[in-house]
Protein backbone atom coordinates (compact mmCIF):
# COMPACT_ATOMS: atom_id res chain seq x y z
CA UNK A 1 0.00 0.00 0.00
CA UNK A 2 1.25 3.50 -0.86
CA UNK A 3 0.21 6.46 1.27
CA UNK A 4 0.43 9.94 -0.27
CA UNK A 5 0.86 13.22 1.58
CA UNK A 6 1.50 16.80 0.47
CA UNK A 7 4.77 17.24 -1.41
CA UNK A 8 7.38 19.94 -0.78
CA UNK A 9 5.62 21.00 2.42
CA UNK A 10 8.66 19.79 4.31
CA UNK A 11 10.72 22.74 3.06
CA UNK A 12 8.56 25.05 5.18
CA UNK A 13 9.95 23.49 8.33
CA UNK A 14 11.85 26.21 10.20
CA UNK A 15 14.85 23.99 10.87
CA UNK A 16 14.90 21.59 7.94
CA UNK A 17 14.36 24.25 5.25
CA UNK A 18 17.50 26.30 6.06
CA UNK A 19 19.43 23.11 6.80
CA UNK A 20 18.67 21.74 3.35
CA UNK A 21 19.47 25.08 1.69
CA UNK A 22 22.91 25.05 3.29
CA UNK A 23 23.53 21.47 2.21
CA UNK A 24 22.30 22.07 -1.35
CA UNK A 25 24.60 25.09 -1.74
CA UNK A 26 27.70 23.23 -0.58
CA UNK A 27 26.77 20.17 -2.68
CA UNK A 28 26.56 22.34 -5.80
CA UNK A 29 29.95 23.84 -5.04
CA UNK A 30 31.48 20.40 -4.51
CA UNK A 31 30.14 19.17 -7.85
CA UNK A 32 31.61 22.21 -9.57
CA UNK A 33 34.94 21.75 -7.81
CA UNK A 34 35.38 18.16 -9.03
CA UNK A 35 35.56 19.47 -12.60
CA UNK A 36 37.59 22.54 -11.71
CA UNK A 37 40.21 20.58 -9.78
CA UNK A 38 40.75 18.18 -12.67
CA UNK A 39 41.32 20.99 -15.15
CA UNK A 40 43.43 23.00 -12.71
CA UNK A 41 45.81 20.09 -12.11
CA UNK A 42 46.00 19.17 -15.80
CA UNK A 43 46.54 22.76 -16.93
CA UNK A 44 49.18 23.62 -14.34
CA UNK A 45 50.97 20.28 -14.07
CA UNK A 46 50.03 18.60 -17.37
CA UNK A 47 50.11 15.09 -15.93
CA UNK A 48 47.17 12.68 -15.67
CA UNK A 49 49.26 10.75 -13.12
CA UNK A 50 49.42 13.83 -10.88
CA UNK A 51 45.64 14.14 -11.11
CA UNK A 52 45.29 10.51 -10.04
CA UNK A 53 47.53 11.13 -7.03
CA UNK A 54 45.53 14.19 -5.96
CA UNK A 55 42.18 12.41 -6.31
CA UNK A 56 43.49 9.36 -4.45
CA UNK A 57 44.87 11.60 -1.70
CA UNK A 58 41.31 12.77 -1.01
CA UNK A 59 39.56 9.42 -1.45
CA UNK A 60 41.82 7.19 0.66
CA UNK A 61 41.62 9.22 3.92
CA UNK A 62 37.89 9.70 3.38
CA UNK A 63 37.29 5.92 3.25
CA UNK A 64 39.77 5.00 5.97
CA UNK A 65 38.48 7.53 8.51
CA UNK A 66 34.74 7.07 7.91
CA UNK A 67 34.37 4.80 10.94
CA UNK A 68 36.30 7.29 13.09
CA UNK A 69 33.92 9.97 11.83
CA UNK A 70 31.03 7.80 12.97
CA UNK A 71 32.52 7.55 16.46
CA UNK A 72 32.92 11.34 16.60
CA UNK A 73 29.30 11.83 15.61
CA UNK A 74 28.05 9.53 18.39
CA UNK A 75 30.48 10.80 21.03
CA UNK A 76 30.09 14.56 20.48
CA UNK A 77 27.43 16.90 19.16
CA UNK A 78 26.66 15.93 15.56
CA UNK A 79 25.90 19.53 14.74
CA UNK A 80 29.33 20.56 16.05
CA UNK A 81 31.11 17.75 14.20
CA UNK A 82 29.46 18.82 10.94
CA UNK A 83 30.27 22.46 11.62
CA UNK A 84 33.99 21.85 12.16
CA UNK A 85 34.07 19.45 9.20
CA UNK A 86 32.58 22.13 6.94
CA UNK A 87 35.09 24.68 8.21
CA UNK A 88 37.93 22.25 7.48
CA UNK A 89 36.64 21.55 3.97
CA UNK A 90 36.13 25.25 3.24
CA UNK A 91 39.66 26.10 4.39
CA UNK A 92 41.17 23.20 2.41
CA UNK A 93 39.38 24.18 -0.79
CA UNK A 94 40.21 27.83 -0.27
CA UNK A 95 43.87 26.93 0.21
CA UNK A 96 43.87 24.85 -2.99
CA UNK A 97 42.36 27.80 -4.88
CA UNK A 98 44.94 30.17 -3.40
CA UNK A 99 47.76 27.80 -4.35
CA UNK A 100 46.68 27.87 -8.00
CA UNK A 101 46.21 31.67 -7.94
CA UNK A 102 49.76 32.15 -6.64
CA UNK A 103 51.43 29.89 -9.16
CA UNK A 104 52.22 26.27 -9.94
CA UNK A 105 51.61 24.42 -6.64
CA UNK A 106 53.67 21.39 -5.70
CA UNK A 107 52.15 17.94 -5.92
CA UNK A 108 52.81 17.35 -2.21
CA UNK A 109 50.91 20.50 -1.22
CA UNK A 110 47.93 19.55 -3.37
CA UNK A 111 47.86 16.04 -1.93
CA UNK A 112 48.00 17.31 1.66
CA UNK A 113 45.17 19.77 1.07
CA UNK A 114 43.13 17.12 -0.75
CA UNK A 115 43.68 14.74 2.18
CA UNK A 116 42.38 17.39 4.61
CA UNK A 117 39.28 17.78 2.45
CA UNK A 118 38.79 14.01 2.52
CA UNK A 119 39.11 13.96 6.31
CA UNK A 120 36.45 16.65 6.53
CA UNK A 121 34.16 14.56 4.33
CA UNK A 122 34.76 11.49 6.51
CA UNK A 123 33.76 13.44 9.62
CA UNK A 124 30.79 15.16 7.99
CA UNK A 125 28.87 12.33 6.31
CA UNK A 126 28.11 9.97 9.25
CA UNK A 127 26.82 12.85 11.37
CA UNK A 128 24.87 14.30 8.45
CA UNK A 129 23.06 11.01 7.81
CA UNK A 130 22.37 10.58 11.52
CA UNK A 131 21.18 14.14 12.24
CA UNK A 132 17.96 14.06 10.19
CA UNK A 133 15.87 12.22 12.84
CA UNK A 134 16.67 15.12 15.21
CA UNK A 135 15.20 17.62 12.73
CA UNK A 136 12.07 15.83 11.54
CA UNK A 137 9.34 13.63 13.02
CA UNK A 138 9.51 9.94 12.02
CA UNK A 139 6.68 10.21 9.47
CA UNK A 140 8.56 12.90 7.52
CA UNK A 141 11.92 11.16 7.24
CA UNK A 142 11.13 9.74 3.79
CA UNK A 143 10.52 13.27 2.49
CA UNK A 144 13.63 14.56 4.22
CA UNK A 145 15.80 11.89 2.62
CA UNK A 146 14.09 12.45 -0.71
CA UNK A 147 14.88 16.17 -0.57
CA UNK A 148 18.47 15.40 0.35
CA UNK A 149 18.67 13.06 -2.65
CA UNK A 150 17.08 15.66 -4.92
CA UNK A 151 19.62 18.26 -3.84
CA UNK A 152 22.46 15.85 -4.49
CA UNK A 153 21.07 14.77 -7.86
CA UNK A 154 20.47 18.32 -9.08
CA UNK A 155 23.96 19.37 -8.00
CA UNK A 156 25.48 16.34 -9.74
CA UNK A 157 23.84 17.37 -13.01
CA UNK A 158 24.09 21.16 -12.71
CA UNK A 159 27.49 21.45 -11.02
CA UNK A 160 29.70 20.03 -13.79
CA UNK A 161 27.70 21.84 -16.47
CA UNK A 162 28.00 25.17 -14.66
CA UNK A 163 31.68 24.58 -14.00
CA UNK A 164 32.28 23.87 -17.69
CA UNK A 165 30.72 27.20 -18.63
CA UNK A 166 32.54 29.18 -15.94
CA UNK A 167 35.93 27.69 -16.81
CA UNK A 168 35.68 29.22 -20.27
CA UNK A 169 35.14 32.73 -18.87
CA UNK A 170 37.14 32.60 -15.62
CA UNK A 171 39.60 29.95 -14.44
CA UNK A 172 39.56 26.63 -12.56
CA UNK A 173 41.09 28.38 -9.53
CA UNK A 174 38.15 30.81 -9.42
CA UNK A 175 35.68 27.92 -9.33
CA UNK A 176 37.64 26.27 -6.52
CA UNK A 177 37.34 29.52 -4.58
CA UNK A 178 33.61 29.59 -5.28
CA UNK A 179 33.40 26.07 -3.87
CA UNK A 180 35.06 27.21 -0.65
CA UNK A 181 32.56 30.08 -0.39
CA UNK A 182 29.57 27.75 -0.91
CA UNK A 183 30.32 26.14 2.45
CA UNK A 184 29.48 29.41 4.21
CA UNK A 185 25.64 29.01 4.12
CA UNK A 186 25.98 25.54 5.65
CA UNK A 187 28.35 26.85 8.32
CA UNK A 188 25.98 29.69 9.22
CA UNK A 189 22.99 27.34 9.40
CA UNK A 190 24.87 24.92 11.64
CA UNK A 191 25.98 27.74 13.95
CA UNK A 192 22.36 28.90 14.35
CA UNK A 193 20.77 25.44 14.43
CA UNK A 194 19.32 24.43 17.79
CA UNK A 195 18.53 20.77 18.36
CA UNK A 196 18.22 18.57 21.41
CA UNK A 197 21.04 16.05 21.60
CA UNK A 198 21.30 13.33 24.22
CA UNK A 199 24.30 13.31 26.58
CA UNK A 200 26.74 10.51 25.87
CA UNK A 201 28.43 8.31 28.42
CA UNK A 202 32.25 8.49 28.48
CA UNK A 203 33.91 5.56 26.72
CA UNK A 204 37.05 4.63 24.82
CA UNK A 205 37.38 4.63 21.05
CA UNK A 206 37.56 0.83 21.02
CA UNK A 207 34.42 0.53 23.12
CA UNK A 208 32.63 2.88 20.74
CA UNK A 209 33.71 0.87 17.71
CA UNK A 210 32.62 -2.41 19.30
CA UNK A 211 29.32 -0.96 20.43
CA UNK A 212 28.55 0.40 16.96
CA UNK A 213 29.42 -2.92 15.36
CA UNK A 214 27.22 -4.78 17.85
CA UNK A 215 24.26 -2.61 16.88
CA UNK A 216 25.03 -2.97 13.16
CA UNK A 217 25.28 -6.76 13.36
CA UNK A 218 22.09 -7.10 15.45
CA UNK A 219 19.86 -6.25 12.47
CA UNK A 220 20.07 -8.99 9.77
CA UNK A 221 18.34 -6.79 7.19
CA UNK A 222 20.94 -4.06 7.82
CA UNK A 223 24.09 -6.08 7.17
CA UNK A 224 22.42 -8.07 4.40
CA UNK A 225 21.63 -5.00 2.32
CA UNK A 226 25.03 -3.49 3.11
CA UNK A 227 26.75 -6.67 1.89
CA UNK A 228 24.61 -6.68 -1.24
CA UNK A 229 25.56 -3.08 -1.98
CA UNK A 230 29.23 -3.78 -1.30
CA UNK A 231 29.33 -6.59 -3.87
CA UNK A 232 27.26 -4.49 -6.27
CA UNK A 233 29.95 -1.79 -6.24
CA UNK A 234 32.69 -4.39 -6.69
CA UNK A 235 31.11 -6.45 -9.48
CA UNK A 236 28.64 -4.12 -11.20
CA UNK A 237 29.08 -0.40 -10.66
CA UNK A 238 32.85 -0.19 -10.38
CA UNK A 239 33.39 -2.03 -13.69
CA UNK A 240 30.55 -0.05 -15.29
CA UNK A 241 32.19 3.29 -14.47
CA UNK A 242 35.31 2.13 -16.33
CA UNK A 243 33.86 0.04 -19.13
CA UNK A 244 30.88 2.31 -19.81
CA UNK A 245 33.12 5.10 -21.15
CA UNK A 246 35.27 2.50 -22.91
CA UNK A 247 32.21 1.06 -24.64
CA UNK A 248 31.02 4.55 -25.56
CA UNK A 249 34.40 5.29 -27.12
CA UNK A 250 34.61 1.99 -29.00
CA UNK A 251 31.05 1.33 -30.11
CA UNK A 252 29.19 4.66 -29.97
CA UNK A 253 30.06 8.35 -30.38
CA UNK A 254 32.63 8.58 -27.63
CA UNK A 255 32.46 11.24 -24.94
CA UNK A 256 29.19 12.61 -26.30
CA UNK A 257 27.44 9.30 -25.71
CA UNK A 258 28.86 8.95 -22.22
CA UNK A 259 27.79 12.52 -21.40
CA UNK A 260 24.23 11.73 -22.48
CA UNK A 261 24.21 8.58 -20.34
CA UNK A 262 25.44 10.47 -17.26
CA UNK A 263 22.96 13.29 -17.83
CA UNK A 264 20.05 10.88 -18.13
CA UNK A 265 21.16 9.00 -15.03
CA UNK A 266 21.17 12.30 -13.15
CA UNK A 267 17.75 13.20 -14.57
CA UNK A 268 16.47 9.82 -13.42
CA UNK A 269 17.76 10.52 -9.90
CA UNK A 270 15.77 13.75 -9.85
CA UNK A 271 12.63 11.97 -11.08
CA UNK A 272 13.10 9.22 -8.51
CA UNK A 273 13.37 11.78 -5.71
CA UNK A 274 10.15 13.44 -6.87
CA UNK A 275 8.50 10.03 -7.11
CA UNK A 276 8.97 9.16 -3.44
CA UNK A 277 8.11 12.61 -2.08
CA UNK A 278 4.84 12.35 -0.18
CA UNK A 279 4.60 8.55 -0.52
CA UNK A 280 4.84 5.86 2.13
CA UNK A 281 5.33 2.16 1.42
CA UNK A 282 4.31 -0.51 3.91
CA UNK A 283 7.30 -2.72 3.05
CA UNK A 284 10.12 -0.31 2.20
CA UNK A 285 12.90 -2.89 1.84
CA UNK A 286 10.84 -4.92 -0.61
CA UNK A 287 10.58 -1.77 -2.74
CA UNK A 288 14.31 -1.01 -2.47
CA UNK A 289 15.16 -4.60 -3.43
CA UNK A 290 12.82 -4.59 -6.42
CA UNK A 291 14.25 -1.37 -7.84
CA UNK A 292 17.77 -2.82 -7.39
CA UNK A 293 17.17 -4.95 -10.46
CA UNK A 294 17.24 -1.76 -12.54
CA UNK A 295 20.80 -0.98 -11.52
CA UNK A 296 21.96 -3.64 -13.97
CA UNK A 297 20.17 -2.01 -16.91
CA UNK A 298 22.99 0.30 -18.13
CA UNK A 299 25.59 -2.50 -18.01
CA UNK A 300 23.24 -4.78 -19.94
CA UNK A 301 22.58 -2.11 -22.57
CA UNK A 302 26.28 -1.48 -23.12
CA UNK A 303 27.11 -5.20 -23.19
CA UNK A 304 24.44 -5.83 -25.85
CA UNK A 305 25.40 -2.65 -27.77
CA UNK A 306 21.78 -1.52 -27.84
CA UNK A 307 20.79 1.66 -29.70
CA UNK A 308 21.48 4.95 -27.99
CA UNK A 309 17.81 5.68 -27.10
CA UNK A 310 17.60 2.31 -25.30
CA UNK A 311 20.93 2.97 -23.59
CA UNK A 312 19.63 6.33 -22.43
CA UNK A 313 16.42 4.79 -21.12
CA UNK A 314 18.44 2.23 -19.17
CA UNK A 315 20.48 5.01 -17.54
CA UNK A 316 17.29 6.92 -16.73
CA UNK A 317 15.76 3.87 -15.03
CA UNK A 318 18.94 3.23 -13.07
CA UNK A 319 18.89 6.83 -11.85
CA UNK A 320 15.27 6.51 -10.72
CA UNK A 321 16.14 3.28 -8.92
CA UNK A 322 19.08 4.92 -7.17
CA UNK A 323 16.96 7.76 -5.77
CA UNK A 324 14.15 5.46 -4.63
CA UNK A 325 16.61 3.05 -3.01
CA UNK A 326 18.61 5.71 -1.18
CA UNK A 327 15.57 7.57 0.13
CA UNK A 328 13.79 4.51 1.50
CA UNK A 329 16.95 2.80 2.72
CA UNK A 330 18.20 5.77 4.75
CA UNK A 331 14.74 6.27 6.21
CA UNK A 332 14.52 2.61 7.25
CA UNK A 333 17.87 2.84 9.02
CA UNK A 334 17.01 6.13 10.72
CA UNK A 335 13.68 4.80 12.00
CA UNK A 336 15.10 1.62 13.56
CA UNK A 337 18.68 2.15 14.70
CA UNK A 338 19.16 3.65 18.20
CA UNK A 339 20.01 7.34 18.00
CA UNK A 340 23.07 6.95 20.21
CA UNK A 341 24.65 4.60 17.67
CA UNK A 342 23.34 6.15 14.46
CA UNK A 343 26.55 7.85 13.28
CA UNK A 344 28.66 4.71 13.80
CA UNK A 345 26.12 2.51 12.01
CA UNK A 346 25.92 4.98 9.11
CA UNK A 347 29.72 4.94 8.93
CA UNK A 348 29.82 1.14 8.86
CA UNK A 349 27.21 1.13 6.07
CA UNK A 350 29.10 3.68 4.00
CA UNK A 351 32.48 2.07 4.57
CA UNK A 352 31.17 -1.39 3.74
CA UNK A 353 29.34 -0.23 0.65
CA UNK A 354 32.09 1.86 -0.92
CA UNK A 355 35.40 0.50 0.32
CA UNK A 356 35.74 -2.14 -2.43
CA UNK A 357 34.40 0.00 -5.28
CA UNK A 358 37.90 1.20 -6.28
CA UNK A 359 39.01 -2.44 -6.51
CA UNK A 360 36.23 -3.12 -9.01
CA UNK A 361 37.30 -0.13 -11.06
CA UNK A 362 40.97 -1.14 -10.92
CA UNK A 363 40.35 -4.75 -11.99
CA UNK A 364 37.81 -3.97 -14.70
CA UNK A 365 40.36 -2.68 -17.20
CA UNK A 366 42.87 -5.55 -17.08
CA UNK A 367 40.16 -8.22 -16.97
CA UNK A 368 38.32 -6.67 -19.94
CA UNK A 369 41.56 -6.67 -21.92
CA UNK A 370 41.86 -10.41 -21.30
CA UNK A 371 38.24 -11.49 -21.90
CA UNK A 372 36.54 -8.49 -23.51
CA UNK A 373 34.29 -5.69 -22.29
CA UNK A 374 30.97 -7.48 -22.78
CA UNK A 375 31.78 -10.56 -20.63
CA UNK A 376 32.79 -8.36 -17.68
CA UNK A 377 29.60 -6.30 -17.94
CA UNK A 378 27.43 -9.40 -18.39
CA UNK A 379 29.00 -10.99 -15.31
CA UNK A 380 27.91 -7.96 -13.31
CA UNK A 381 24.40 -8.11 -14.74
CA UNK A 382 24.01 -11.79 -13.91
CA UNK A 383 25.33 -11.24 -10.40
CA UNK A 384 22.96 -8.33 -9.77
CA UNK A 385 19.91 -10.28 -10.94
CA UNK A 386 20.79 -13.39 -8.92
CA UNK A 387 21.83 -11.53 -5.75
CA UNK A 388 18.75 -9.30 -5.80
CA UNK A 389 16.49 -12.31 -6.34
CA UNK A 390 18.00 -14.03 -3.31
CA UNK A 391 17.71 -10.93 -1.10
CA UNK A 392 14.06 -10.54 -2.13
CA UNK A 393 13.24 -13.99 -0.73
CA UNK A 394 14.79 -13.36 2.71
CA UNK A 395 12.28 -13.12 5.59
CA UNK A 396 14.41 -10.41 7.25
CA UNK A 397 13.82 -8.15 4.24
CA UNK A 398 10.14 -8.86 3.79
CA UNK A 399 9.41 -8.51 7.53
CA UNK A 400 10.49 -4.86 7.74
CA UNK A 401 7.35 -2.72 7.66
CA UNK A 402 6.73 0.99 7.87
CA UNK A 403 6.44 1.78 11.59
CA UNK A 404 3.67 3.95 12.96
CA UNK A 405 6.08 5.01 15.72
CA UNK A 406 9.86 4.67 16.00
CA UNK A 407 10.96 1.19 17.00
CA UNK A 408 12.47 0.70 20.44
CA UNK A 409 16.22 0.07 20.34
CA UNK A 410 16.98 -3.64 20.41
CA UNK A 411 20.68 -3.32 21.21
CA UNK A 412 22.48 -0.75 23.28
CA UNK A 413 25.63 0.82 21.93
Amino acid sequence: MVLKISRLEILRDRRFGPFMLGYATSALGTSMASVALAFAVLQERGSPADLSYVLAARLVPMVLFLVVGGVLGDRFSRRAVMLYADILRALAQGAIAAAFFVGRPSLVLLMVLAALSGLGEAAFMPSFNALLPSLLPPDRLVDGNAMRGLAQSVSTVAGPALAGVLITVTSPATILLVDAITYLPSIVVLVLLRIEERPRKPSTMLQDLRGGWRVFWSYPWLWTVTLQFTLFNLLVWGPYLVLGPASAERYYQGAGTWGVVLALYGAGSVLGGLLILGRRWDRPLVVTTLVSFLWAAPSAAFALRLPLPVLGAAALLAGIASAVFNGLWLTTVQQRVPQEAMSRVMAYITFGAYSVGPAGMTLAGPVSQAVGIAPVLVTGVVWQVLATSVVLTLPAIRAVRRPETPAEPLVRA
